[in-house]
């Protein structure tokens, strides 16, 4: 994917199919509002982030998301 306003819309015009099965509208759903947050966070990044990224993005304290410095 390009940009994350791209991603955006591509989920919300997947919501939009009616045929759109509902197990794939909630994985949706749950990715459309962590990139939402991830946007309104970094509003200066406009690449699509990977799923770690909007992971440590909501849980900063999660084991895979600590950085240690030299």
């Amino acid at each position: 994917m390009g940009t994350i306003d791209q991603h955006i819309q591509r989920d919300v015009e997947i919501l939009n199919d009616p045929t759109t099965s509902s197990q794939s509208r909630k994985h949706i759903e749950e990715e459309l509002a962590a990139l939402k947050a991830y946007k309104a966070n970094h509003p200066e990044d406009s690449y699509d982030p990977t799923t770690l990224e909007l992971y440590c993005d909501a849980n900063p304290n999660a084991r895979e998301c600590r950085v240690y410095e030299d």
